[in-house]
């Protein structure tokens, strides 16, 4: 069965929506960060941190690619983006999921990438456990 886990754009998160093309913007921000850290410590950390492809299939429409595994520890990681009422407001949110025929190499790497994603953005997140983690700033 699929999980999926949430970064949800609540107050006090520095963002209040996202498009697809920003989060593919911030992904690839996220591999340039580790070609970085490898560039220092001397080896390609970029594909041993990031090793995923990002794809796209025509039947999508702008709401939703996947990560296609380069390695046959990791198969497939779907993100997409959407929104929910909470109340009188709306909540933006990304959606994390892991279909059917994820390894756990796919649940670790998804775990990392929501968090990565969630801290920077101030966000709070609900991680494929159910456990939620606040990095939005509270009172």
């Amino acid at each position: 069965m699929a999980q999926s886990a949430y970064i949800k754009f609540v107050e006090g998160s520095a963002l209040t929506s996202l498009t697809l093309d920003e989060l593919k913007e911030q992904l690839l921000h996220y591999q340039e960060q580790l070609a970085l850290t490898g560039k220092q410590l001397g080896w390609d950390y970029a594909e041993a941190g990031f090793p995923y492809t990002i794809e796209t299939k025509p039947e999508s429409e702008g709401q939703w690619f996947y990560l296609k595994g380069t390695d046959a520890r990791y198969n497939y990681i779907v993100l997409g983006v959407g929104s929910e009422s909470r109340g009188d407001r709306e909540v933006h949110y990304v959606q994390v999921v892991l279909p059917d025929g994820a390894t756990h190499g796919d649940k670790a790497k998804g775990n990392e990438f929501c968090k990565y994603l969630a801290k920077r953005w101030k966000a709070e997140l609900h991680l494929f456990n159910g456990r939620t983690m606040f990095f939005n700033p509270r009172k």
